[in-house]
């Protein structure tokens, strides 16, 4: 049984809680109605005429699997608590002066209540970037939540930030250990449904990302598991439509860095044109044209990350290329796989020398000295906020800054041309030509 300390700042369905805690919970209606309209208070949902139990009472059945709310139902929600004051940061490290602009810029946007965007680019550092307005929240007796769309961000940010921060830290997401009530949470987005009225701040990494980008489930999430008087941060490197909108009417605030840590410029991909690849994949080759740009890679001593559209085509070319490089130790990666942490992890200590990928490594992680190539780049699925994430994987590193980034294609698509010219565009506002 959860204490409540473990359920402070959340709410509950019914069933979930005891008799005596909803003596001690406050009661909220499950649903709200406009005009014989039903909506589910906690996942805004419109409730369907057909989400009906065999009794005829309807049902929210969009987000059930946090306990199931019914017509005339209550949540149960209880007060997030009072944490002590401390000196949780660790962290020794020192920004550079763009850094420490954007620091200090969410500083005066805390004092002032101002909710943020940060827009960075990839490999400008904006965790540390984060890192005084999260302790100053925690050291001050506060509550913060980072959160993002993909799991794999959350955990490398769990791996850095329990480094850095002297505070308990909860990890949240599908497959983790539960809520403890720590000042600091890391959680996916998807998992803010179950918060209410909690966090002093939320930093919102990685906003244009599925499945928070246009969802309005998790954008009320996001909107409801903060204090009234609380304040939210979104971090991208690629803006969204609506946050720019939200930008120009003044209801946020924009710091914008477009210069990477090490101060050197983001690297411009390289478009090779490559006919019937997907046609000699089926078959069980390569197009010699590709292998040559493999072979050369492989002579150096760089790792060499492959992004492809989608897991059979992904899983067909790992086998080719197992087939090729017999002595070359080879992975594969995509949101089915069972070991994705393990091989992810292997990559990144070198142990394997090609990883193959979905999207899913599109962005958060940080693999240095890598070479990237993109295969079927034109494909749909590559857009442009997906293909400049991909970039920036390449000359992460202070010690490699640059790097081979290859789009093989099948003629260039717009995405494709808009990915180039927004690199270009950030590398001159960032002072390069």
């Amino acid at each position: 049984m959860k204490t409540i300390k473990e359920k402070s700042g959340c709410w509950f369905a019914g069933s979930d809680v005891t008799l005596e805690e909803k003596e001690m919970a406050i009661r909220i209606p499950a649903f709200t109605k406009e005009n014989a309209n039903l909506s589910c208070f906690r996942c805004a949902e419109k409730i369907q005429n057909d989400w009906r139990l065999p009794d005829g009472k309807h049902y929210c059945r969009s987000c059930i699997l946090l306990g199931r709310l019914i017509e005339d139902d209550h949540l149960y929600y209880f007060p997030p608590q009072n944490f002590p004051k401390t000196d949780c940061l660790r962290w020794q490290g020192k920004l550079t002066e763009y850094q420490k602009e954007v620091s200090d810029g969410l500083i005066k946007a805390l004092k002032k209540k101002e909710d943020s965007l940060v827009h960075a680019v990839t490999g400008a550092g904006k965790t540390e970037m984060i890192y005084e307005v999260v302790a100053q929240v925690i050291n001050e007796g506060g509550q913060v939540c980072l959160a993002s769309p993909r799991i794999d961000v959350c955990i490398e940010l769990y791996k850095r930030l329990s480094q850095d921060f002297a505070c308990h830290i909860d990890l949240l997401h599908g497959d983790s250990e539960p809520y403890s009530g720590a000042p600091l949470v890391i959680a996916t987005t998807h998992q803010l449904l179950k918060f209410y009225r909690c966090f002093d701040l939320i930093l919102v990494d990685e906003v244009d990302a599925f499945p928070y980008v246009d969802n309005k489930t998790l954008y009320h999430a996001v909107k409801t598991a903060k204090k009234d008087d609380g304040l939210t941060i979104f971090m991208t490197a690629t803006s969204t439509a609506a946050l720019d909108r939200q930008v120009k009417k003044g209801q946020l605030r924009k710091l914008t860095l477009s210069r990477r840590f090490h101060g050197n410029p983001l690297v411009v991909p390289k478009t090779i044109w490559l006919t019937k690849l997907e046609k000699k994949v089926q078959a069980g080759k390569i197009p010699v044209k590709l292998k040559k740009y493999i072979d050369r890679q492989l002579m150096t001593e760089y790792p060499l990350l492959i992004f492809i559209p989608d897991i059979s085509f992904g899983q067909k070319i790992a086998g080719i290329l197992s087939h090729m490089y017999p002595k070359t130790s080879i992975g594969s990666v995509s949101s089915t796989s069972l070991n994705r942490l393990e091989e992810v992890e292997s990559f990144r200590k070198e142990e394997l020398r090609i990883l193959i990928s979905t999207t899913i490594l599109e962005r958060g992680v940080t693999f240095p000295k890598v070479d990237v190539f993109v295969l079927l780049a034109h494909h749909r699925l590559f857009n442009s906020s997906s293909l400049i994430q991909i970039a920036g994987r390449v000359g992460r590193s202070l010690d490699r800054p640059t790097g081979d980034l290859f789009f093989f294609h099948d003629g260039l698509t717009t995405s494709i041309k808009k990915t180039k010219q927004e690199i270009q565009k950030m590398n001159c506002l960032g002072g390069f030509k």
